[in-house]
């Protein structure tokens, strides 16, 4: 597998802040009751791919942590945010994080999955990292925030990154941030196929 030399070349910040700010703008679907649960797994294991990202609170003092509070999951159609403050990681979403029949696709994934199973455990599948996969093809560019300057052409924000995201209610922009990230992580999958770096199965 190659990439075009173009895409091996490093960003800087300014280069980064220079570029214009995207956030998701379609259909948002926040599922913070058990009886929406099955609804929306049924509908997320109809897709082959989806975006991958969670949500932690972030722990600002040593040997505190915490875990995790929302999965969010993109199709090509919304974004479906788990809300974990109010519902558990059910059979269902557990059965989800383990097809590997469905693509799962995001940064740093072994982390997100392992603090999952750390709260219930499942076998994952299916789970593909964008950075594991940057860092292969010779890529200077690892992170989200990089990889979607670089392949997409514009960044994102990471604004409200370390806000509390154990509050029982989201703000409107964490909503959007978190939404984010899942869509651009599963746009970036869809570029790497489109570049041929992946094949498209």
């Amino acid at each position: 597998m190659e990439i075009p030399e173009i895409y091996k070349r490093k960003f800087t910040k300014e280069e980064i802040n220079e570029l214009p700010l995207q956030q998701y703008e379609g259909e948002i679907k926040l599922i913070d009751r058990k009886e929406d649960v099955s609804d929306a797994v049924k509908e997320l294991s109809k897709c082959n791919l989806l975006g991958f990202d969670t949500e932690t609170r972030p722990a600002f003092r040593k040997g505190v942590s915490y875990s995790p509070s929302l999965i969010q999951l993109a199709t090509s159609e919304k974004v479906y945010l788990l809300h974990l403050s109010h519902i558990p990681l059910s059979g269902d979403i557990k059965e989800l994080l383990s097809s590997p029949d469905i693509t799962k696709t995001g940064v740093a994934v072994g982390n997100d999955v392992k603090e999952l199973r750390d709260l219930s455990p499942f076998r994952p599948g299916g789970f593909h990292d964008l950075g594991d996969l940057a860092r292969g093809l010779g890529m200077q560019t690892s992170g989200l925030r990089n990889l979607a300057a670089n392949l997409l052409g514009f960044r994102i924000s990471k604004g409200v990154q370390c806000s509390n995201w154990g509050r029982k209610v989201l703000t409107p922009q964490q909503i959007v941030y978190a939404a984010t990230d899942a869509w651009v992580s599963r746009k970036i999958y869809l570029k790497f196929t489109e570049l041929g770096v992946i094949q498209d199965s």
